[in-house]
């Protein structure tokens, strides 16, 4: 028998925009589940500056370093036995992925998720308090290489109004661009590379059950390089 969590499909979305409003862009792709552990549909928004763009499955274009992106969300099972039970346990979420990304066109950007229960309220993603957002800074060279390192990438926690919480990390990150995409299948390169955020490798601290997660949001933000 297979189990169908809230996670087991993929949202897409596709973004697109012009050079002028590269400077600073803000993207949201917003995942929902119709039916937890039955059935997966997904819907999604799309937040363009103070515009908002509202659609059902498929693609929709708005602004963004990157023409055409793709979100895909991980999840394992968690055990969590009981005294009457000892088959119970959950669907964690165990990751979130932005596939497709143009690693040299997005450089000097940062890539924040979220993830926002039933009610809108941000879930915590780490051991930290208030730490509801992880953050990532795509590299600014144009020799792109695949890396895990969470200092190397700037991975860290900030607040849901964009503060840094310094502190205990228990998220990773990986960036990919050898191998075959999380999304598809396809090649990974430079300009088509894969973003993962493990939320708690360990699951000791960060374990979200997936039915609780309305929605995941994915923001680009303007990352320029340091003044010499």
């Amino acid at each position: 028998m297979s189990l169908h969590s809230p996670l087991s499909g993929s949202v897409k979305s596709r973004f697109g925009g012009s050079g002028k409003a590269r400077s600073k862009f803000f993207a949201f792709i917003a995942i929902g589940s119709a039916v937890p552990f039955l059935l997966s549909t997904f819907a999604a928004s799309v937040t363009v500056g103070s515009g908002n763009l509202t659609f059902g499955q498929g693609s929709q274009q708005a602004v963004a370093c990157d023409p055409q992106v793709f979100v895909a969300m991980g999840q394992e099972w968690k055990s969590a036995p009981t005294q009457t039970d000892s088959t119970n346990g959950f669907f964690r979420v165990k990751s979130v992925t932005v596939s497709n990304v143009d690693l040299v066109a997005c450089q000097n950007t940062k890539l924040r998720i979220r993830l926002i229960d039933s009610t809108g309220k941000e879930i915590q993603l780490g051991g930290i308090q208030d730490a509801t957002v992880l953050q990532m800074a795509i590299p600014s060279t144009d020799g792109q290489v695949s890396s895990s390192d969470p200092a190397v990438l700037g991975l860290g926690y900030l607040t849901g109004d964009g503060g840094v919480i310094s502190g205990i990390m228990n998220a990773a990150i990986s960036l990919s661009t050898v191998g075959t995409s999380v999304y598809d299948g396809s090649n990974l390169s430079a300009n088509s590379a894969d973003v993962t955020f493990y939320l708690d490798p360990t699951k000791n601290t960060v374990n979200i059950d997936g039915q609780n997660v309305g929605r995941v949001t994915v923001e680009a933000v303007n990352n320029p390089k340091p003044s010499s």
